[in-house]
């Protein structure tokens, strides 16, 4: 526990999400949301569909047996456990903080007493379901014995950094005690299916300096590709896909499972920057430039095949059966944010905001209680790609979805700003105040914004006494005629207008570093900086060795990604043309689907493809037709 050898982290710093409070106008219902409807309703499942019941059998408390499809799903526990402790955070709530004392109770008395927890085993370590294998580890492919341990680490963490009790905590600890006495040079040399276990060690070594966890998460890294005490893990034809398939450090492509793959690159992430290695953050560098050149979603969704929830081979990027996990897309923005944390550069940022306002976002519904496990880009009402159902559902026999987003949405603060040495940088655009550690003290962040409806961003610094430092603004890629910074996407025409940044109401050059507007100078309170970013409707076109999206476009206004329903246009969605549109106009509607910026077209209104299918089933489009039998593209005028 007091270890503290190496002091290496990521050479920028996030702020944390408990020193980022929220006023946002789109962003903080959201939020509100997710605390008062989502968590609880997660929550409420858990024990509706024997989660809890779980640990209360394991513990002897209740009799029966383990109820439930699959061996792992205990971690939908610990994910729950994690969001409403990030909302604890935010919002404090006694009689929440209460229930999850109660909650960590059941779980620490069905943890058995050497560390292990996996209730299918410990219910009737004779009658287990199928994945779970005959013995502890025995099945780690499938049995999710690590992954579970691995969600176990982040709540518990998540936990011990909200409320300051170490009663999840320590069971984290005797868990990971287990595992690093049960895997290793000298014990088994087998790993985890489904990655996270990796993360979660790593974050339980920031907590505890104990070396042995990060060590831990390096082996499990170490022996994937490496089959000379085990066989190597496949799916049916699919070598890639728990990415075991060569050594994580020679891995240059996106393949596999898109889950296990994002979490995966988040723990390699992780080690690259706490030991430090290299050769990890070259890897995952050059497999993050094989996604954003060729296998992701203009949503920022991840995962092309339905079929092993999986990657498919460049430019296989199918609209109508597209899979495009909200998991995925989750591990996405997570494995960005590292990526930015490792480099400073924002085009990772970039990404991490169009999957947020787009691929993730639409996995929940406006009233919190409803998810997409799937997001594809096109539906004709009638393909039951959710896992049965062409909406959004409920609930899932599998509910790693739901649970994700209830954990993801209140650490949304801690993504905003970050700092390294005398620089901070500002990563979203979220109003909020905010108070930054910097080398010289805290500088309070006051930043006033309508985005993603409104390109104008106001910031208003308050160091506690005279500082210089570098002030980093993202000017987004979009507004920089960059579509997610791979060339698979691009813009039909540039913006008709560039970004504007104002000091202390002075317009001053934007001067670019990596990404980012940089102001440099000695800073007292009450200073300003005022960027300005048009947003005009803009017309997305796709690299032609797309086969779906031939001949089609997509629009686009600020991050948002537009689609047309079914009942927004005049005529079927398949004969609606892009090219008979010559005049776009973006009109604010207050009212509907919770409050939108609408794209107006003659024949049609297109909406944000996040609310898409909150008003029921029905056709939808992201890519519409554009290009007439001569294929020239149309020209298209918009407001701004």
């Amino acid at each position: 526990m007091n270890d503290t050898r190496t002091k290496t982290d990521y050479p920028i710093s996030p702020t944390s999400f408990r020193a980022v409070s929220l006023q946002d106008g789109f962003w903080l219902p959201r939020l509100e949301t997710n605390r008062t409807v989502t968590i609880p309703d997660v929550l409420r499942k858990c024990e509706e569909f024997g989660r809890v019941d779980n640990f209360r059998k394991a513990s002897r408390r209740l009799p029966g047996a383990y109820r439930g499809k699959m061996p792992f799903d205990d971690t939908e526990v610990y994910k729950a456990i994690e969001g409403a402790s990030f909302s604890l955070a935010q919002a404090p709530d006694q009689a929440l903080e209460a229930r999850l004392d109660a909650l960590i109770d059941e779980i620490a008395a069905a943890q058995e007493p050497d560390g292990y927890l996996y209730t299918n085993r410990t219910i009737d370590p004779g009658r287990v379901l199928p994945f779970a294998g005959e013995s502890r580890w025995a099945n780690l492919v499938m049995s999710h014995e690590l992954y579970n341990c691995g969600h176990l680490y982040e709540a518990a963490c998540a936990h011990h950094a909200a409320t300051g009790k170490r009663s999840l905590l320590d069971v984290a600890l005797r868990s990971a005690e287990l595992v690093c006495r049960t895997f290793g040079p000298d014990g088994l040399h087998d790993i985890c299916g489904h990655q996270i276990v990796e993360m979660g060690l790593a974050r339980l070594y920031r907590v505890t300096k104990d070396r042995r966890f990060l060590e831990q998460a390096r082996f499990f890294l170490e022996q994937r590709g490496h089959h000379e005490d085990r066989a190597l893990y496949q799916y049916e034809d699919n070598p890639g896909y728990c990415q075991d398939h060569m050594p994580v450090v020679d891995q240059r492509k996106a393949v596999g499972h898109a889950v296990r793959a994002a979490y995966m690159y988040c723990g390699m992430a992780d080690v690259a920057a706490l030991l430090p290695d290299r050769a990890y953050s070259t890897a995952i560098e050059a497999i993050w430039r094989d996604v954003v050149e060729s296998k992701v979603y203009l949503t920022g969704a991840i995962g092309a095949r339905h079929r092993a929830e999986a990657f498919g081979e460049a430019f296989e990027l199918p609209n109508l059966t597209a899979y495009g996990e909200t998991c995925a897309s989750i591990g996405s923005v997570m494995w960005n944010h590292r990526l930015f944390l490792l480099t400073g550069d924002a085009r990772y940022v970039d990404v991490l905001e169009q999957t947020l306002y787009n691929g993730l976002l639409a996995g929940v519904s406006l009233g919190g209680d409803e998810y997409f496990y799937t997001n594809p880009m096109e539906s004709d009402g009638a393909f039951l790609f959710n896992h049965g159902s062409a909406v959004r559902q409920r609930w899932f026999d599998v509910s790693c979805c739901p649970t994700n987003l209830c954990r993801f949405f209140p650490s949304l603060p801690g993504y905003v700003y970050a700092t390294a040495e005398n620089r901070i940088y500002a990563n979203l655009f979220i109003a909020g105040r905010a108070s930054v550690d910097t080398e010289t003290g805290p500088v309070e962040i006051i930043q006033e914004t309508g985005y993603p409806w409104d390109g104008t961003v106001r910031f208003t610094l308050n160091p506690g006494r005279k500082t210089r430092l570098k002030f980093m603004v993202r000017v987004p890629g979009w507004a920089r005629d960059i579509v997610m910074g791979g060339g698979l996407y691009r813009f039909e025409r540039p913006a008709p207008r560039k970004p504007t940044l104002k000091l202390n109401g002075e317009t001053v050059d934007v001067l670019l570093e990596n990404g980012y507007a940089v102001i440099e100078r000695e800073w007292i309170q009450g200073d300003t900086v005022e960027v300005e970013l048009p947003m005009p409707v803009r017309k997305v076109l796709c690299d032609p060795r797309v086969p779906d999206n031939r001949g089609k476009a997509a629009l686009q206004r600020g991050p948002i990604v537009y689609c047309v329903e079914g009942r927004d246009s005049e005529i079927a969605l398949d004969s609606l043309s892009l090219c008979e549109e010559t005049d776009l106009e973006a009109r604010r509607r207050p009212y509907l689907l919770g409050g939108i910026v609408e794209i107006r077209g003659a024949a049609f209104a297109a909406i944000p493809y996040y609310v898409w299918a909150n008003r029921g089933p029905g056709p939808m489009r992201v890519w519409l037709r554009d290009r007439g039998t001569g294929g020239q593209a149309a020209p298209i005028s918009a407001a701004p």
